[in-house]
């Protein structure tokens, strides 16, 4: 079976979700009004953003059995292909998500399949026929250097990478510093919100988007939440407002933005301004509802929303 035109590798997990009545400081509380489970994780987040936009997607990852069968319904309901998805005896990585009243949230993640997660020659294969490989720092430093090393070789056509966690919280279980220098130098997109940007570049914001025009990097894109996002094409800097709109919950918008940008900058080859106009569009309707693929935008939606806007 041929590949589809998008892949996604590494984290397709269980997100436990806790409303509360407010984020607790250090040493403080908060009471849970609610709870529910819903299938997450970044490279299923952001698959299925591009399945909903219509784009073929598939996606690698590893489950433990005790999720993996509710994982593969989630996904396969949505369309993208789950053939490469991986079973282990090991306990199923989730994640812990905490939102509070305004719609902002803290997430906690733990458990074993996502980091035992590796690539045999057949995922290899498989991912050569795809047009675009996304990934992230959240998959392990094992399968993001082999990906590295495809793209280095021509064996893969086009590397997306999200650097999704600060260098501290990835010690251990996802890709090691080392391989995200090389990213920089071979990646044909690569995609960093605050927190991590501060964390691998050191320094603001700016001193981000600076390095990153410095090593006139393919295509970058430095994400800032409600200050909206900055893209990088080689040394042309290009600043894309976020929309304002009513919060309902945050979680996964980033993963919206990047599926936008894939969709429109890489997958359409649209340019920078517009590409990111339809990606933060994406995530601005992507925080409208609770939970991060709730009610996933479809291309008509957004193309709508930003007809208004």
């Amino acid at each position: 079976m041929p590949a589809p035109a998008v892949v996604a590798v590494g984290s397709a997990v269980l997100d436990q979700i806790y409303s509360l009545s407010n984020l607790p400081e250090p040493d403080g509380g908060a009471f849970v009004r609610g709870h529910t489970t819903a299938v997450g994780g970044v490279a299923a987040n952001v698959a299925s953003g591009l399945a909903r936009f219509g784009t073929e997607t598939g996606v690698i990852t590893r489950c433990g059995t005790d999720s993996a069968s509710e994982i593969k319904a989630d996904l396969s309901a949505r369309g993208i292909d789950c053939t490469r998805i991986q079973t282990g005896p090991e306990e199923s990585s989730y994640t812990l998500v905490l939102r509070g009243p305004d719609g902002e949230r803290m997430i906690v993640a733990g458990g074993d399949s996502v980091p035992h997660l590796r690539l045999a020659e057949a995922d290899l294969e498989y991912l050569s026929d795809a047009e675009i490989i996304f990934t992230s720092a959240y998959a392990p430093d094992e399968v993001v250097s082999k990906l590295v090393t495809a793209r280095e070789r021509g064996a893969i056509l086009t590397l997306v990478f999200d650097l999704a966690g600060p260098l501290p919280e990835l010690e251990g279980r996802g890709t090691a510093p080392s391989t995200i220098d090389r990213i920089l130098s071979v990646g044909d997109l690569f995609v960093v919100g605050a927190v991590a940007a501060r964390s691998y570049f050191g320094g603001e914001i700016e001193d981000a988007v600076a390095a990153l025009a410095d090593r006139s990097v393919s295509r970058a894109a430095v994400t800032q939440g409600s200050d909206g996002a900055t893209l990088i094409e080689e040394d042309t800097v290009t600043p894309v407002p976020a929309f304002d709109v009513s919060i309902e919950d945050t979680t996964g918008a980033g993963d919206a933005f990047s599926a936008g940008l894939i969709q429109r900058w890489l997958h359409e080859e649209e340019p920078a301004r517009e590409a990111g106009r339809f990606a933060a569009a994406a995530a601005a309707l992507n925080c409208t509802t609770a939970h991060a693929r709730a009610q996933l935008p479809s291309d008509s939606d957004v193309r709508e929303f930003l007809a208004n806007h």
